[in-house]
Order: structure tokens, then sequence, then C-alpha cells
């Protein structure tokens, strides 16, 4: 259970310039005023473009293949970039909209303000956010509301003043790296719209923003080590590198809740309720520090409703069961016949993750008709979807896992588990 996801050809180095990074910054450059900084050199010291020269398309073509003295993000500059007050107006906007985050954050908007004025933006990260604003606004509009719901929970766990910025400003950066893959391999589709092969671009995300932190910019090590961990688990089902438990820092766990709890914001039913759900499923995946102060403040809210029968959801519960218990028989025959170590790493992650499944669904009480009542009938079936997104789920992950070049027969072997997984 502790092997890292497998890191795909994305690449995590600066010395050239990444082309999906760049086409952001190229396509901000057409309303946004975006200048070198400095001269830009190649290795060899051929000069490619001059200091206090706008960015155009024609540096695309300079910077093609070559490999640069310094890293291109730390060469340019946004005049007219995100800065402190652009964060306020960002936060006032989502403080005015009429959605379940915004009831949760308007108990503390004073703090969230104040402290979004007070935020230092490295050049870089300001670079990166900018083109990220104005090429692809929904991942700031998500970069922002991360903000905001990291220093949410942070002034209601009782932080202080440089613990709140210092929340903030993870939540502001934790997806930076996806601006290096390309922007439909993204995290807001990709549980409804990626394959395994695309899979894994994004899930190297993570990885890449450390790295970006850490090389290119003066932040804390604590900022480059949460955005690293935000897609980790406790339970160390999480990615990329599995961590578990003390593995995973305090601000990590703190961005790992925030990110599920705007996944679990997304879609037309939105309901802080449902997100709470998602981060009580399965138990020992999230700090429960971080998830009892969002679960509070889904009591706050109105209650959300049911959409189907009772009698329709204890049925399919049922049937939940039986399927959870067929799948864990189908992984245990096949590791017996298993020739590689991927095909068994694969089947152990894909067994852990069903019995983690079992886990949840036995603490839930489900199993029992006589749990299930009216009062609790819409967060029933919350659960009910939660269970089933996951397993649906644990077939990427097996194949993930597997690898690219798994024997014939172990490869026919995996395409039985995942279809029993995907069946479900």
């Amino acid at each position: 259970m502790n092997s890292p996801a497998p890191v795909t050809s994305v690449s995590a180095g600066f010395s050239t310039a990444n082309p999906h990074a760049l086409a952001t910054i190229l396509e901000a450059s057409e309303t946004k005023s975006i200048i070198a900084s400095r001269d830009i050199f190649d290795i060899s010291g051929t000069k490619l473009w001059a200091r206090d020269q706008p960015v155009s398309q024609a540096l695309q073509r300079k910077l093609l293949d070559r490999k640069l003295r310094q890293p291109l993000e730390t060469c340019l500059y946004a005049e007219d970039g995100v800065n402190g007050r652009a964060l306020v107006q960002a936060i006032e906007v989502l403080l005015a909209k009429d959605t379940p985050l915004s009831l949760l954050l308007r108990r503390y908007d004073d703090k969230l303000v104040h402290s979004a004025h007070h935020l230092q933006l490295h050049p870089v990260a300001q670079l990166l956010l900018t083109a990220g604003q104005a090429s692809r606004p929904e991942t700031f509009e998500h970069a922002v509301q991360a903000m905001a719901l990291a220093g949410a929970l942070m002034v209601a766990r009782g932080g202080d003043t440089r613990e709140l910025r210092q929340a903030m400003l993870c939540g502001l950066l934790h997806d930076i790296g996806e601006m290096y893959i390309a922007p439909e391999f993204g995290e807001a589709d990709a549980a409804a719209s990626l394959d395994v092969q695309n899979y894994r671009h994004l899930v190297v995300h993570p990885h890449v923003g450390r790295l970006l932190i850490e090389q290119l910019t003066n932040y804390p090590p604590e900022v480059s080590r949460a955005v690293a961990e935000h897609h980790e688990r406790l339970d160390g089902s999480g990615y990329p590198h599995c961590l578990q438990r003390d593995q995973v820092s305090p601000l990590g766990r703190l961005l790992a809740v925030t990110d599920a709890v705007l996944s679990g914001l997304r879609g037309d039913e939105a309901h802080l309720a449902r997100a709470s759900v998602a981060l009580r499923a399965v138990p020992g995946e999230f700090d429960l520090r971080w998830v009892g102060l969002v679960s509070y403040n889904a009591r706050t809210q109105p209650p959300m409703q049911a959409r189907e029968p009772l009698g329709a959801i204890q049925q399919r519960l049922l049937a939940l069961d039986l399927a959870l218990q067929s799948r864990q028989n189908t992984a245990a025959s096949l590791t017996l016949a298993a020739e590689s170590a991927e095909l068994k790493d694969a089947i152990a992650l894909a067994q852990h993750l069903l019995g983690r499944l079992r886990t949840g669904f036995n603490a839930s009480g489900l199993w029992s008709p006589d749990a299930i009542t009216e009062q609790d009938h819409a967060e029933v079936e919350a659960v009910e979807c939660e269970l089933l997104g996951r397993m649906q789920g644990i077939e990427r992950a097996a194949r993930l896992r597997a690898g690219e070049s798994l024997p014939a027969d172990d490869e026919q072997r995996l395409e039985l588990l995942c279809q029993a997984l995907a069946s479900a």
C-alpha cells in the first residue's frame, strides 16, 4: 500500500518552458501586461528576449526546445497582475453568491477579506495566478474558493494571523501544478471524463506544484509540502505518494479536506451536508478536527432533500453490500493467479480500497434496514452515492497502479478485475 502512484512524462523541471504553462501565459498576455523582468538567455548564452519587452507569440517560437539559463517563470512579470486588492474583490464576489459555500464563508468574512488583502504574492505565483485568471478563469475561481475555505476553517479552529494567512496561501496555490498539464486533464472534470491514460497526467500535479514552489519561490517549506499533499489520505489511499497518518502535515490535512469539500460542492445539487457526508463516508481518510468543523457548519444550513423514495434506496444498499463482497472475492481469487509484482500490487490496492468501503458501509449501519429512518433519509442517499462513486473509482486506481507493461496473462486478469469493478 505504500507504493507511490506512477509518474508520467509531464516535465517537473523548469530548464525548458513547459508548453502548457507557456500557452496559458501567452493567452493571458493578450489582455494583461506581461513583460520580461530580465533578459532571457538560453543555456549557451544566446539572448532570446530583452528585458522590459512585452510577451508575445514570437517568444514561443524562440523558446522552442531551448534550455534556459534561468526558468522562464522567474524572467517574466505581470504588471497588472493579481494582487491583494484583486483577491479581496474575488472573495467579495464569492461571498455575494447564494451558494452553500458562501453561507459558510460569511461567518468569517471580515477576517478572510483582511487576510486576503495582506497575502504576500511572490512574482512567480502572481504571474501564474494572473495567467490562470485571464485564460483559465474556472481554475482561478477554484483557487479563490480554496483560499477562502481553508482560511475559514483555520479561523473556526482559532488559528492566529500567521496560521490564517498561511492556510489561505496554501489554498490559493494548491492546484498551481495543473497549469503544467493540458487543460483537458484538469481536476474539475476528472472523475467524470478522464480515462486511465489521461488520468496519469493529472495525478502528477501536486508533485509539480511542490517543485515549482520549492524551486522558484521563497515560500516556507510548509507551503510546498501542503500543496504536494492535498490529494493524500490518512489511510494511504491518496496520491501521488500514498502517504499515511503522520506522514501528512497539518496544512496538508487541511488542504485535503478543503479540496474534498469543494469537490463535493460541484454540480447542480450542491449542499454542504453532502460534502460533509463525503468526508465521513470512509472512516480514517481525513483529519477529524477539520471534518468536525465542516459537519458543524453543515448543520447550520438548511437541510438537504432526498431525491428518491426511501424504499428504493434500501434495496440498492442491499445490492451494494453484495457487490462489495463479490468484488472482494474476485480480487482475492485473482491474487492467487497473478504472476507479476505489478498486478499483485494493483490487486492489493483494489482490495485495500474495497475493504475501506466495507468499513465505511459497516460503520454507517446501512446494512440494517432498521437503521434508516425518514429523518436521515437524505443523508443515507448521499452516503450511497458517495460509496458508489468510490467503488467506480477503484477500477481506475487499479489500472493506474498496474502500469502499462503487464504480461499478457496478467493483462487479462487485470481486465477481469476491472470489468467486475466497473459493473458496479
